[in-house]
């Protein structure tokens, strides 16, 4: 499929795209096209044949916000409502996972924050900021929780039902009391 150069006032977000970025990850995302508008040679909007995204919603927002008049775009023609449907979700999920190893000793915290990156893990429960707010007390020691994406909400919210002290709460969880 080839590539066209299309006026970003042509091309229409999807009204049913299930997929977002807000406030400051959108920021990040807008500074990034600033700063490296080329990657958008390399990975393209992808439209329908009524020039509506199908990949790319969130980009096509931040290029209209760091001012781009054009945008590349791969156009599909032919495509059913269900593989339309099918696209939007696929394009959206994560199959792969970081190695944190790597990051960590291999790339630049810095850079990677100022690329968008939330380092250096997506989902982590500090369980002195849940206690400091719940009690009041300062924490002695310092306990942090890093879960995959999407566990922490769960934990944080099983830990707002405990009762008692921390340190309640804490032998009670881990069997000690």
């Amino acid at each position: 499929m080839k590539t066209l150069i299309k006026p970003i006032g042509e091309i229409r977000n999807n009204p049913n795209n299930p997929r977002t970025i807000r406030d400051e990850k959108f920021a990040k995302l807008v500074k990034s096209i600033k700063a490296l508008p080329a990657m958008l040679d390399v990975r393209p909007l992808v439209c329908d044949e009524d020039w509506i995204v199908l990949g790319g919603n969130m980009r096509l927002r931040a290029c209209s916000e760091a001012g781009l008049k054009e945008v590349p775009v791969i156009q599909v023609k032919g495509w059913t409502e269900e593989q339309k449907r099918e696209f939007i979700i696929k394009d959206n999920v994560g199959f792969g996972e970081w190695d944190w190893d790597v990051l960590a000793n291999e790339w630049d915290e810095q850079q990677l924050l100022e690329w968008g990156m939330s380092v250096w893990n997506p989902d982590e429960v500090n369980l002195d900021d849940f206690f400091e707010a719940r009690d009041g007390e300062d924490p002695t020691t310092s306990i942090q929780l890093t879960y995959e994406q999407g566990i922490g909400e769960r934990v944080r919210d099983a830990l707002a039902e405990q009762e008692g002290t921390k340190e309640e709460i804490i032998a009670r969880l881990l069997g000690i009391q």
